[in-house]
């Protein structure tokens, strides 16, 4: 599982070091990167290579959920717990009994929910919303996080104690800015995947488009460039590419200084507004926590704007 990880950059082959090390326990692992870095894909690694590779492995997208129903999600509710709640509902962490939880955006989980989390850590046990008992459960946590951890303790918007007992090993991928190394071993690895999995004839690249292509400054990470691979292969199958070939956003340079220039017949302001909120949220698949970080805003303020807008 660990060969998906494909990288040869000092830094990146020191945390695939790292990380093999790990996958031959069941010690609970804090993996830390950008959006797009593989800490997923580096977490399923950690399972199937490691001592509970064949039992369950669940996982749970913390900022994906409403908050009103995190808590049901990962430990679970009985019938009539609260409105809505027609039948018993097995969480996240009874169905991981015995495997692990991976927990992705860990960061975006309500405070109250982050005292649950703290106790089962501490503890092993759960209640499901509604119940009078609790049970235990032995579940492995992998916890991911592409938000500054220390900075949200400061802010008060997560718990230290928590932090502290999910950061028993952490583990931090690279972003692809930080290994360009890898850049024309990643394409060359993506091109020949997609063109195999569409039975298409794989594109090849000049050495312009190369150039261009190691020059971006890839904020998506190796999922941008995965994306790329996939676009080209099927637009462009068995296409020699040049640099006009490629997508408009790797072909223009950022304007200096990342500012705007405001056009000669002006902008009307609150469609800007609805027009960058729509992009973020296609650009974050939707997840709130990732759209107002990509705007520059917090989660609450993004809600507020969404309801004013009436987006969905």
């Amino acid at each position: 599982m660990f060969e998906a990880l494909i990288g040869q950059s000092p830094n990146f082959e020191a945390m695939l070091r790292s990380a093999k090390m790990v996958a031959a326990t069941d010690v609970t692992v804090l993996i830390r990167g950008e959006t797009g870095t593989g800490k997923e894909l580096l977490a399923k690694a950690l399972q199937n290579q490691g001592p509970l590779a064949k039992r369950p492995f669940i996982t749970l997208n913390c900022a994906a959920l409403p908050e009103a129903l995190v808590e049901s999600e990962l430990f679970g509710h009985r019938r009539g717990a609260f409105t809505g709640a027609v039948a018993n509902q097995t969480g996240r962490l009874q169905a991981a009994d015995g495997g692990t939880l991976f927990m992705d955006e860990v960061d975006s989980l309500p405070l109250p929910v982050q005292a649950k989390l703290l106790r089962f850590l501490e503890t092993g046990d759960i209640q499901p919303v509604g119940d009078t008992f609790s049970q235990r459960v032995n579940v492995r946590i992998i916890a991911a996080t592409n938000t500054n951890l220390e900075e949200r303790i400061a802010n008060g918007e997560f718990r230290k104690d928590l932090y502290y007992r999910l950061n028993v090993v952490p583990i931090e991928i690279p972003p692809l800015r930080e290994r360009m190394g890898d850049i024309q071993l990643l394409l060359n690895h993506f091109l020949r995947h997609f063109a195999a999995a569409h039975k298409l004839p794989a594109p090849t690249l000049s050495n312009r488009a190369i150039a261009r292509l190691l020059e971006h400054g890839w904020p998506g990470n190796v999922r941008e460039l995965r994306n790329v691979c996939e676009r080209l292969c099927i637009l462009l199958a068995g296409h020699h590419i040049e640099v006009e070939n490629l997508p408009e956003e790797i072909i223009k340079p950022p304007v200096a200084g990342g500012g705007f220039i405001l056009p000669e017949e002006g902008v009307e302001l609150e469609q800007m507004e609805i027009d960058l909120i729509l992009q973020a949220l296609e650009r974050s698949q939707g997840n709130r926590s990732h759209t107002a970080r990509l705007l520059g805003i917090t989660r609450d303020t993004l809600m507020y704007r969404m309801q004013k807008y009436n987006l969905r």
